[in-house]
């Protein structure tokens, strides 16, 4: 039988090609975003504890009631902004769960989606899986800053959707106040609909304030906010996340999500509601992030990598440019194969796979860990 693919222009993801690449050559693992150390074991226990004491059935559709209310807390204490628990949020098997049932829930044949390039590798198929067509805008490194008058421009009587990434993946810029003050009033007046990717607002840097898209009321809106607790939490196989959303958009997504997941994981629900009890847990996590990143740049400050101290997530973007002029995906390979370490090449995730001599790094791991990759990055 022979049968035609949605997708016949996607392959395997790199995340994939350079993790085998780095576990058949017994490389350090600096590309896929995943720490190579533990959750805290009070968080664990807590899931444990509520296996232990039950959770262990369905949690209700849109999610464990004592989760959303602490979402709505920490929405309110952060954001100065309320979602009501009950009606506008909603917890995901993860972001890239949430993203999907959106696209799903808005996009239909030949709405148009702008998305920032390089953008996060989920964004594109799942706008093409629902019929509609891509609308990218190139962030030029190595700023990555976004053109606004280009944006009203591609914005018309089509654009159903506009996807936002801040801090962004994976160049590891944030968006300023500015930025999304110029959203609000491109879209203000309009039936755009705002994705806004949210999984890093935890990891911000040099005292920068994460512009979340539900400070601003028009925005607000129209937006969905999707937030991440295995990126959070240090517990990336266990895919969990939120979204947020007024309450008419809410009820649209929920038609969808409930034949998706119906629902999630009810345990890792309640041990995570319980543990957002200390809101210490998730706001100590710039500090902690940032002396990793300060760590890591201080020890290849010497080398001929090139770079900008991210401003947010666990990523650090290096420039090669006075090394080689290899393509990005050449020298990302080469250096896994032949000096032992693994990044991540940002062309991937380009509009027409354009090549700015950058890889990706994450730093969300053991001190050891970025000393050894920071030895092999000075040996270059």
């Amino acid at each position: 039988m022979q049968h035609d693919s949605k997708l016949p222009e996607v392959g395997t993801t790199i995340f994939s090609v350079m993790s085998k690449l780095a576990k058949v050559h017994d490389a350090i693992n600096l590309s896929q975003g995943f720490p190579d150390f533990g959750s805290d074991q009070k968080l664990i226990d807590l899931v444990s504890e509520a296996m232990n004491s039950g959770y262990n059935q369905y949690a209700p559709m849109a999610g464990n009631l004592e989760l959303r209310e602490a979402i709505a807390k920490k929405m309110h204490e952060l954001y100065g902004t309320t979602y009501h628990p009950e009606t506008e949020i909603t917890i995901t098997a993860g972001v890239t769960q949430a993203i999907s049932t959106i696209l799903s829930t808005f996009i239909s044949k030949d709405d148009e989606v702008i998305i920032f390039k390089p953008a996060y590798d989920s964004y594109e198929p799942g706008i093409k899986l629902n019929g509609g067509k891509v609308i990218p805008i190139q962030l030029e490194a190595p700023g990555f800053n976004v053109d606004w008058e280009l944006v009203k421009e591609k914005v018309n009587n089509r654009t159903k959707m506009i996807i936002v990434n801040t801090p962004h993946n994976p160049s590891g810029t944030v968006f300023s106040k500015e930025d999304m003050l110029e959203l609000e009033r491109i879209t203000k007046n309009t039936n755009v609909i705002v994705l806004s990717d949210e999984v890093y607002e935890h990891m911000i840097y040099d005292e920068e304030k994460h512009q979340s898209a539900c400070l601003f009321p028009d925005l607000k809106s129209r937006s969905f906010i999707v937030a991440s607790f295995c990126k959070t939490f240090h517990n990336t196989g266990w895919r969990i996340g939120y979204c947020c959303a007024p309450k008419e958009l809410m009820k649209l997504f929920i038609q969808v999500h409930q034949f998706s997941v119906f629902c999630v994981h009810h345990p890792t629900q309640k041990g995570i509601a319980d543990y957002m009890q200390e809101p210490e847990h998730y706001l100590r996590l710039s500090t902690f992030y940032q002396r990793k990143r300060d760590l890591f740049l201080n020890l290849i400050k010497d080398t001929k990598f090139k770079f900008k101290p991210s401003k947010g997530t666990y990523f650090q973007v290096l420039d090669y440019s006075e090394i080689t002029q290899e393509y990005d995906v050449d020298f990302a390979k080469r250096l896994t194969v032949e000096y032992g370490l693994a990044s991540i090449p940002l062309s991937v995730f380009n509009h027409n796979n354009i090549d700015d001599k950058v890889l990706r790094f994450c730093f969300a791991k053991k001190d050891d860990t970025l000393k050894q990759a920071a030895k092999i990055l000075n040996r270059i």
